[in-house]
């Protein structure tokens, strides 16, 4: 039985991997979106027509209206917000190095988050895993040491990353899956066309070949299969590990930008990708030798 459990998380690892390696693809083409459009507008149809589609999954496959898919994924979908809207915003007042790197630094939060609302361990393994991480995230971004409005927005933005990580993991195990991703989107598009209107020129947007383009890929999948495989795979592994996994986007992201928008990818930044890659190995190795100790330990005092 607990190698049965090991194996499901180490397939949901694996699958947590493809979304961020999604999740990160998707930066180069948002990111020119955003040259014609605004940021609110993009999110607003993005998520509009995410939450149709969604929704029509739902009503195919969900099994019962669920009240508690409701309530989390409201409470959900404004923590995504948030993260969505600080990280925005900080673009405007810091170095986009600053910005991935503080950001990206949800890997520290999540355990505290974990222990505090869940009183869950975590492992030797995750923490060697999250150094290496936060160290890699460093080389991948080259952040400078200034600290301003920017980078105070992006620690708002790392809270929220980090809280949407465990509570989807929490929530996601409670309710209906495709009802509760629907609501958060809803809860996206509401908020998105309010600061559209508030910030930006309204919602209608700029019909040009980047918008279309950033549609595609960020409703296909960034928001329907990467939505949909995190909250699905955190069901099975620990939000430590899934945290320590997406950190994986900002190496995608710099992998795409260097092929595909000419962008440069220095030694450092390879340095800090193999940093990463080392950290989840070792947190995804770790864990299958601690499971693998924990269960000839049960076997004995059988």
């Amino acid at each position: 039985m607990l190698r049965n459990l090991s194996t499901k998380e180490t397939y949901a690892d694996l699958a947590l991997i493809a979304t961020a390696i999604v999740w990160g693809a998707t930066f180069l083409p948002m990111a020119t979106a955003t040259q014609t459009n605004g940021v609110f507008t993009l999110l607003f149809w993005r998520f509009l027509i995410a939450c149709f589609i969604m929704a029509f999954i739902a009503f195919k496959f969900d099994k019962k209206f669920d009240i508690n898919s409701i309530k989390y994924g409201l409470i959900l979908g404004v923590i995504l917000f948030f993260g969505f809207a600080s990280q925005t915003f900080a673009f405007k007042f810091a170095q986009s190095a600053n910005v991935a790197f503080i950001s990206g630094l949800n890997v520290v939060i999540v355990p505290f988050v974990v222990y505090v609302f869940f009183r869950e361990r975590i492992s030797i393994y995750a923490y060697i895993g999250v150094a290496l991480g936060c160290i890699g995230l460093y080389f991948l971004s080259d952040p400078s040491v200034s600290f301003g409005k920017g980078e105070a927005l992006s620690i708002v933005c790392a809270f929220a990353w980090a809280f949407h990580i465990v509570f989807t993991s929490f929530y996601a195990k409670k309710c209906e899956l495709f009802i509760l991703l629907a609501t958060q989107f809803g809860v996206i598009i509401v908020l998105s066309a309010i600061f559209a209107f508030a910030f930006e020129d309204g919602i209608t947007p700029n019909l040009d070949y980047a918008f279309y383009k950033a549609m595609v890929i960020s409703i296909l999948f960034a928001t329907i299969f990467g939505f949909i495989m995190q909250a699905t795979m955190l069901k099975l592994t620990t939000p430590v590990k899934a945290a320590l996994i997406f950190t994986l986007e900002p190496v995608s992201a710099g992998v795409l930008g260097y092929f595909a928008g000419g962008e440069m990818f220095g030694v450092w930044q390879i340095l800090g990708a193999l940093i990463i890659l080392a950290g989840i190995l070792i947190s995804e190795i770790g864990t299958i030798l601690q499971k693998n100790s924990c269960a000839k330990m049960q076997a004995v005092h059988v």
